[in-house]
């Protein structure tokens, strides 16, 4: 099913509220620990006055996001940018926002002078990886025949 409020644009101040509420249903949807809508917005509001941090709003009443971090590489003189977040509410999923999102990402990172990509993701994420995959990311470190590549956290 497609649907064609699938515009994308880059987010600025103004949207810091917009983008704390998506990030909160974010992680409630999947049982996260969430500061808050308030929270969230006044760090969105902070982080967007800096360098590095882009948020892309998806459909003309903001339905999804992407938020992308960027630095510089160690191995390569580009920047590396980690996709830290992707998000489409429940009801527009499977409508190709996403989709648009992520091209949008793709665009925006080759633009800004990044040389690869990173996202995480769960296993149990099928409609993610899926969307990954589809766009060429790989969960193996040297192609089909490299080992699988984990991801690890700790808090601090």
């Amino acid at each position: 099913m497609s649907d064609p409020d699938v515009g994308v644009r880059r987010a600025g101040s103004a949207d810091a509220d917009v983008i704390g509420r998506l990030l909160h249903d974010f992680n409630t949807e999947f049982n996260e620990p969430t500061p808050g809508p308030r929270t969230l917005a006044e760090r969105v509001r902070q982080l967007l006055a800096g360098e590095g941090f882009i948020v892309l709003l998806g459909g003309s009443e903001p339905r999804g996001l992407a938020v992308l971090r960027l630095r510089p590489s160690i191995w390569t003189q580009g920047l590396e940018c980690y996709l830290a977040e992707l998000y489409v509410q429940p009801a527009h999923r499977r409508r190709g926002l996403g989709l648009a999102l992520m091209a949008a990402a793709l665009d925006v990172a080759r633009t800004a002078g990044a040389d690869y990509i990173e996202v995480a993701t769960s296993e149990d994420d099928v409609g993610a990886r899926a969307l990954y995959e589809r766009l060429g990311f790989t969960n193996r470190e040297r192609g089909p025949e490299g080992p699988v590549m984990y991801v690890y956290e700790l808090e601090l």
